[in-house]
């Protein structure tokens, strides 16, 4: 650990600029005199346009450009937008319908853009969308995830957008059929917002033939490839830059038709073009999460071990294939499809279905949450329907500390662990004992106390390749280039302080530099929670680098052999020589030799593996039967994520995460009527969870280091979520149980949690 990062829970210089009003965000830097744009959005959600007449908007005050999918086209642009595939069972490519910029020919969702009206003043604006005459034929709003209803896409047979699976289907079969015991549970996991602090938002700036586009995002490159494509020009004349970003959780991580729109507006107008979302436009247009429904099942042997298990989803991508879309509940959710158990018998069985709402995309943690809620729900649901103790039903089929390296049935490697060991420490830490005493307490009450487990595993995701830049400048700091964007995690923090840690250059001389495609040549961006792990591996890559081409200059400066000096992370020595200097003296001296080649080190390093965080949650709900309002009342964590780089932001994440888990679990839905239109568009409507929603919780660190990549860490930007959802879920259903509840699925409502009590009683009399 001396070594990599000194586990210091250094504190997030950034914070001060944030807490005192200094964080620069996109709607803050837009350049002045810049026009505003107001999106005009589809009313209904799902009609053929009959009509679509600009003429009076156009000529409205203060109205410089009212754009149309028929002017995108006029000019040359390619309208429509990536969505991911996967390939069905039969061979064939999912359904890749097209996603057009503006509506074309037909609206799809409500909220969908129709036209891009770019005014003075954003009232303006506005105004001259009151004048847009639009006409249509309204059509059947498709709403369910089933096979048929009123078409989404003409060229897509019963609205199926692929039919996927993996594993060994006839294996798994016979496995059941050989079983002592089977149980199967079905489960929906629910559509939620992502309702990032600051809405998306964007303004574009033409300089020449360049156009530089300013986006709250979680990375520049994917912007700059798609703002390429739809302008149809060269992508080095497009310069896409991240500013400070007021949280992501995955939304924020892919293309959105408003900033091509910008872009080609500011070219017509030949003015900057700005445009910011408000809240309930973000609710209608930004990507979704979640959204499924699934059956599993376990196959037991007489000893109760599992033997098999087959998982059938249907999932809702919405109107479209939105960037990530097709691949989530398939490909990402199969990553950890087994968690933390000793099964190889598997088949995953995964159906998408559009429907008329908006698109469904990366949430935090894009699938995995989904494949672990689904998993350790089964596991509680096998306990009861099996008379055993969940946890030892758990410790039974855990995966082995001796059996690592750990193929999974769907082709992961697990390179460590040691599942037995953290969930012993997880009981420990939460008091388990205590338990029953706290539950009597609440029942004479009159109070409901349940107790939920979960045990996760994750992987983390996106390119496991990122470069790092150092810079010695003439004033004596330094700066570091790194290709991962900061959307509040306390990235500027953790890089510089493990730069400093590796050098020796004092940390508050450091600058990181993130989020500017001309500054940035290539970079992943922010998600699947890879920045740090992947970050900080190639900055040692370019620490390396640096420390080789400053050993051979400092070999001609102290007389010696390059092989006799060393580097302690502070200072070059070597035997014979009084000469200690530091990398800062170094860079001076090349700098006063004219040697301006050793002041720029560059390197690109590539991780050999993935790690797989991995931990256990234990929450503890306490119900009002009479009112039937859930609060989590104790919540307990146990992670491995390898070895800490900051233990202070890898537990910030981890509360993070876990509260963003209790508001799906508890308090978070999205609503539909039968017409398509979203009944929870504010958050009057749509309950985010407030601080009075959630416990003190109690973080603790078990760490087994990973042999997937020097530092020996593991990610931790979504381990919260992944393990909040069962956690939560399976306390609830806990506490339930006693009173006859069989099936309870998210979100414990107070009104869901009072007529599942009062149902069962009305059916017993």
């Amino acid at each position: 650990m001396d070594k990599f990062g000194k586990s210091q829970s250094v504190k997030r210089v950034e914070d001060v600029r944030f807490l005192t009003g200094g964080g620069r965000y996109v709607d803050d830097i837009a350049p002045a005199g810049a026009l505003r744009a107001f999106v005009f959005r589809a009313p209904v959600a799902h009609a053929v346009i009959t009509t679509l007449d600009v003429r009076d908007a156009r000529q409205a005050d203060g109205v410089h450009a009212v754009l149309t999918v028929a002017d995108l086209e006029a000019a040359g642009m390619d309208i429509n937008m990536f969505g991911a595939t996967v390939k069905n069972l039969d061979g064939t490519q999912g359904a890749s319908p097209d996603r057009p910029l503006l509506a074309k020919g037909k609206m799809r969702f409500v909220g969908e853009p129709v036209a891009f009206i770019v005014a003075d003043t954003l009232e303006q604006a506005r105004d001259a969308a009151e004048l847009i005459e639009l006409d249509y034929d309204d059509l059947p709003a498709k709403m369910d995830m089933a096979v048929g209803g009123a078409p989404v896409h003409e060229d897509v047979p019963d609205n199926r957008a692929f039919d996927w699976g993996m594993g060994d289907q006839a294996a798994t079969d016979a496995a059941f059929k050989a079983a002592a015991r089977t149980v199967s549970l079905e489960v929906g996991d629910n559509r939620i917002l992502v309702s990032s602090l600051e809405p998306r938002g964007c303004f574009a700036q033409w300089h020449g033939d360049r156009v530089h586009v300013s986006l709250g995002g979680q990375g520049v490159w994917a912007h700059k490839e798609a703002i390429s494509k739809a302008l149809a020009i060269d992508p080095e004349d497009v310069r896409v830059s991240n500013p400070d970003v007021g949280g992501g959780f995955g939304m924020k991580g892919f293309p959105y038709p408003e900033y091509p729109l910008a872009a080609h507006a500011a070219r017509v107008t030949g003015r900057p073009v700005r445009w910011m979302s408000d809240r309930t436009e973000a609710m209608l247009t930004d990507n979704a999460g979640r959204d499924l429904t699934s059956l599993a099942e376990f196959a037991f042997d007489e000893t109760n071990k599992i033997t098999a298990y087959r998982v059938h989803t249907r999932c809702n991508l919405g109107a479209y294939n939105s960037h990530f879309g097709q691949v989530i509940q398939s490909q990402l959710f199969s990553r950890v499809l087994m968690g933390v158990y000793d099964v190889q018998n598997t088949w995953l069985h995964v159906e998408g279905f559009y429907t008329n709402t908006t698109y469904v995309d990366a949430y935090r943690g894009a699938g995995r949450p989904e494949a672990i809620y689904l998993l350790e729900r089964l596991m509680d649901r096998a306990a009861r329907e099996l008379g055993v103790d969940p946890i030892e039903l758990r410790r039974r089929n855990f995966i082995k500390p001796e059996q690592f390296p750990y193929q999974t049935s769907t082709g992961e490697t697990y390179d460590v662990g040691d599942f037995d060991k953290l969930l012993s420490r997880a009981l420990e830490e939460a008091d388990m004992a205590g338990f029953a005493a706290r539950k009597n307490a609440d029942a004479s009450k009159g109070l409901l106390r349940g107790f939920g487990l979960c045990y996760y595993i994750e992987s983390i995701l996106g390119d496991p390749s990122e470069g790092a830049k150092v810079e010695f400048n003439e004033d004596g700091t330094v700066t570091i280039y790194v290709g991962t964007q900061s959307t509040g995690q306390g990235h500027e923090t953790v890089y510089a302080a493990f730069l400093s840690d590796q050098t020796g250059i004092p940390a508050d001389m450091i600058t990181v530099v993130q989020g500017d495609s001309d500054r940035i040549a290539q970079g992943g961006g922010t998600g699947g929670s890879r920045s740090v792990t992947v970050q900080n591996n190639a900055t040692l890559a370019t620490v390396s680098e640096m420390t080789e081409k400053f050993t051979a200059f400092l070999a001609d400066e102290m007389g010696v052999p390059a092989s006799e000096i060393s580097f302690d992370d502070e200072c070059f020595r070597a035997e014979g020589s009084n000469l200690t200097p530091s990398m800062l003296e170094v860079a001076d001296m090349a700098r006063a030799k004219g040697r301006d080649d050793l002041l720029v080190h560059e390197a690109r390093a590539t991780l050999p593996a993935r790690s797989f965080p991995n931990g256990c949650h234990i929450s503890e709900v306490v119900i009002d039967p009479e009112t039937g309002v859930v609060r989590v009342d104790r919540y307990t964590v146990v992670d491995d994520f390898g070895n800490l780089i900051n233990p202070m932001l890898a537990e910030g994440q981890v509360h993070g995460g876990v509260v963003q888990g209790i508001g799906q679990a508890l308090t978070e839905h999205v609503v539909f009527d039968g017409d398509g239109q979203l009944l929870t568009a504010s958050f009057m409507d749509y309950a985010l969870p407030r601080a009075d929603d959630v416990p003190i919780i109690s973080f603790n660190s078990e760490p087994v280091p990973s042999t997937a990549n020097i530092m020996g860490m593991k990610g931790c930007g979504e381990a919260g979520t992944v393990g909040a959802l069962a956690a939560v879920a399976n306390a609830v259903q806990d506490a339930l149980w006693e009173r006859g509840v069989r099936q309870a699925d998210m979100p414990f409502t107070p009104h869901k949690v009072w007529e599942l009590l009062n149902g069962e009683v009305l059916a017993a009399e």
